[in-house]
């Protein structure tokens, strides 16, 4: 496989708790965000939504995957801030990017992309004491519309989610509303990977399940920040995990496609932190 080296902590950036040992903090945290931690936020997700836009401006055919990864640490070192990736558990980079079969986790490489590749970056950073998360999968160039209309059922599935986001319900209407729409458009969604809390911590306890599961009551409260981050696959929804120990492949290796934003769960429904304007089947 195509490798290349891993990156180290950007110099004089403030990083969380496991920029040095690889180990995040995994003591339980209240599911509800302060009025302070909400602020803090805020800000994250929104230099996350404009990292992401500036490495998605430059996908296209010929570029390596660990361009946009390169890309993304120096964006976050001008702007003083750490790439929430580097270093968790030990992943050696600063964005995940997952091309065709790849669900999520994929490593960025010396691979370069093909016209009619689908990719999906996903961008984590860390500023001012919290984590914002948000991921798009991207057209390269010119692609068929079996792939195009995937990552728009996708797209749509994302939507569909976040439109369930209610206080006062439980957040298994999050994974009806995304099943009901994949299986609709004839497509999987994959069940090993959730949502997560996300605030001071990159991932906290509180998970979000994108297939319906009745037993998931939990009620959403105001003030709780998730991520809804749906993976839907073209074929199965079965995945396996390479030796890395990161990438997850579909286990019949049809394609798969993912959008991602962090959502904080409002007195009267719900507000994206991490909005953006990004056109996923541009080209």
């Amino acid at each position: 496989m195509p490798t290349s080296p891993r990156r180290e902590p950007p110099a004089g950036v403030a990083g969380p708790e496991y920029t040095r040992t690889g180990v995040p903090d995994s003591r339980p945290v209240p599911a509800v965000r302060t009025h302070d931690e909400i602020a803090r936020l805020r800000v994250a997700c929104r230099h996350a939504a404009e990292v992401l836009a500036s490495v998605a401006a430059l996908v296209r055919p010929g570029v390596a995957t660990d361009e946009l990864d390169s890309a993304a640490y120096d964006e976050c070192a001008r702007r003083g801030i750490y790439p929430s990736t580097l270093n968790y558990h030990g992943y050696g980079k600063s964005v995940c990017t997952s091309v065709n079969e790849v669900i999520c986790h994929g490593i960025p490489d010396s691979r370069r992309l093909k016209a009619g590749d689908i990719v999906n970056v996903d961008v984590t950073v860390y500023a001012d004491g919290a984590h914002g998360d948000c991921s798009a999968t991207l057209c390269v160039g010119e692609v068929n519309p079996v792939a195009r209309r995937l990552v728009l059922g996708t797209l749509g599935c994302l939507q569909a989610g976040i439109a369930a986001v209610r206080p006062g319900r439980p957040l298994s209407d999050i994974g009806r509303a995304i099943e009901g729409l994949a299986t609709q458009l004839g497509y999987s969604v994959v069940r090993q990977f959730v949502g997560h809390g996300i605030g001071p911590r990159f991932q906290t306890g509180l998970q979000v399940l994108h297939h319906y599961n009745a037993g998931e009551c939990l009620v959403m409260q105001p003030g709780m920040v998730f991520t809804v981050e749906p993976m839907i696959n073209a074929g199965t929804h079965r995945a396996v995990l390479w030796d890395d120990g990161w990438t997850a492949v579909t286990a019949d290796l049809a394609r798969s496609a993912q959008f991602e934003h962090t959502v904080l769960v409002t007195a009267s429904g719900v507000e994206v932190l991490t909005a953006n304007d990004l056109a996923p089947t541009g080209g």
